[in-house]
């Protein structure tokens, strides 16, 4: 009787430990299902959107361009990444180093091994060789306005459906800026020191580079300066020397006699390679420029090795920027002046813009992981709203930054905390920004800014390139014929750039390989191919 009692005892015990289980796994299946960012959406006064990405935690694979001196920091120390990984439930791992030569080899590479990353940036010509090799997935179903309403603030339909290659909605533009802010910028200290006038024009131009590289303009008695660096990444001649613009070439395409124009394969280029080639004879360009790669020209002005560089972004030499080529050459030299200036000023410096950087989704991802994709164009379009825009280019606000409505407003404790916890910390912000063209600008978001960090040197630099005269763009994206290899056009394209600049006593063959170019490698195919794309566009007749 005992015996039965406690086996009655134990099965009532094991009942309730049952109903006590079931009651539990309810409890969890709940929480499973709450946003991942729950918990910071519940604090009641924060207006920061809440993102229900789904329960699982995922691992995302990125490869982006970045500045030379950027660093990702481990730890808790990026702020974008946290909010990114805590906002979207995922892992992000991002790969980075700068554009050039060295970023295509490795992301061909890892496209080449089966190791495609879910999101990369590449070039244009690049890219349409990955979307010819198959790797890269169909946009159509991700890059939406209803899902990326953000992103369509930025780019058009109509943009975006220029953009396509190969008949393809493969890849879509980075966000690019409506501002061109490329320019010439001379160090204002040596032409000082030289009793030398800012430069005005080509003549001009060529003679103070001859000044800088034989005059000794920062006065140690060597001679080790030179007129002009670039970057050629061990293939390109660079667009950064004068001599394209002074031989009517400007941008990569342009409009002439209603006509488009290839400006790197056009018969005026044989008159700009020898005009290279004279500079380097002369020995007033930077013997090392060829093979400079990615921002490592800009590195050796910083160290006082040249006195002309180009910049491309309007912050280039401003001195309330941390990183700008002004702070960086006055920390070796506190009396470097950078200044801009445009040879070219008052009749073309270059080209409007249009989308230039593609970004490109695996297709192995889309098709066995195309979650993964959903989530990466949820991050995308965050980036493109006011919220990530602000955090991934201004920092943290209230910290590095205070609001007020549309108003934003920088003061120089702001920048203080900005340098502490960013500038110093590797400058990890300029790796997310690959999606702004590392080049933002604030008023498509209906934003103003009260910047009281700027100098009157700043505002002397932004007036002044505010007055260069640019070049209509051709007004749409052209791509090439399909299953034209742009990719090997270029490249040989190129060769015989390189042959005539290091292997031929004169630019007399130019003629010669640009008919080559023409007829035995598809050139002109290409130029029709892009006469009837702007034509239906309406630019020429």
């Amino acid at each position: 009787m005992k015996a039965s009692k406690q086996i009655i005892h134990l099965i009532m015990m094991l009942a309730l430990i049952l109903i006590l289980g079931a009651c539990s796994s309810g409890n969890k299946n709940n929480e499973g299902n709450a946003p991942a960012n729950a918990e910071a959406g519940s604090k009641g006064n924060e207006k920061k959107e809440v993102v229900d990405s789904g329960t699982e935690r995922l691992k995302l694979n990125w490869f982006v361009n970045s500045s030379g001196d950027a660093v990702l920091p481990k730890g808790n120390t990026d702020f974008i990444r946290q909010a990114i990984e805590q906002k979207f439930n995922v892992e992000l791992n991002i790969q980075h180093m700068p554009a050039g030569g060295d970023f295509e080899s490795k992301i061909s590479l890892l496209l080449a091994s089966g190791d495609t990353p879910d999101l990369f940036t590449s070039t244009g010509i690049a890219s349409q060789k990955f979307i010819l090799d198959g790797v890269t997935a169909d946009m159509t179903p991700f890059v939406t306005p209803e899902k990326m309403p953000n992103y369509f603030k930025w780019i058009s339909n109509t943009e975006l459906e220029r953009y396509a290659v190969e008949k393809k909605f493969e890849r879509a533009p980075v966000i690019f800026p409506r501002e061109v802010y490329r320019s010439y910028y001379i160090r204002q200290d040596w032409l000082d020191n030289l009793g030398l006038k800012m430069p005005t024009n080509y003549e001009e131009m060529l003679k103070v580079m001859h000044a800088f590289t034989f005059d000794d303009p920062d006065g140690n008695g060597k001679k080790d300066t030179f007129g002009l660096t670039a970057a050629g990444n061990g293939t390109t001649l660079s667009f950064d020397f004068p001599q394209w613009i002074e031989n009517g070439l400007i941008g990569a395409f342009m409009v002439r006699d209603n006509k488009i124009v290839d400006v790197q394969s056009d018969l005026a280029v044989g008159q700009v390679l020898q005009g290279v080639k004279d500079m380097m004879k002369e020995g007033t360009v930077d013997p090392d420029w060829f093979l400079l790669k990615g921002t490592e020209h800009i590195d050796k002005a910083v160290g006082g090795k040249a006195g002309i560089v180009v910049g491309g972004s309007q912050s280039f030499a401003f001195d309330s920027e941390p990183t700008s080529i002004q702070n960086k050459t006055k920390a070796i030299n506190p009396k470097a002046n950078w200044m801009p200036f445009h040879p070219f000023a008052a009749t073309g410096t270059w080209t409007e813009n249009l989308p230039e950087t593609p970004f490109l989704f695996s297709r192995q991802t889309a098709e066995k992981e195309p979650e993964k994709i959903e989530r990466i164009v949820q991050i995308l379009d965050w980036m493109a709203s006011e919220e990530g825009f602000l955090l991934i280019n201004y920092g943290e606000e209230g910290k590095h930054y205070t609001r007020s409505g549309k108003t934003i407003t920088v003061t120089s404790s702001n920048m203080d905390a900005y340098n502490k916890d960013v500038v110093e910390q590797g400058n990890f912000p300029d790796v997310y920004r690959f999606f702004y063209s590392h080049n933002p600008e604030y008023t498509p978001l209906g934003l103003d800014l009260v910047d009281e960090r700027l100098s009157d040197r700043d505002r002397q630099i932004n007036d002044m390139i505010q007055t260069y005269k640019l070049i209509p763009s051709i007004g749409t994206n052209v791509s090439p014929p399909a299953g034209f290899n742009l990719s090997d056009f270029r490249k040989k394209m190129r060769e015989y750039h390189v042959r005539i600049l290091f292997d031929e006593a004169d630019a007399s063959n130019w003629p010669k390989y640009q008919e080559e170019l023409l007829t035995k490698f598809g050139g002109q195919q290409m130029i029709d191919t892009y006469t009837e794309q702007i034509k239906a566009a309406g630019v020429i007749k």
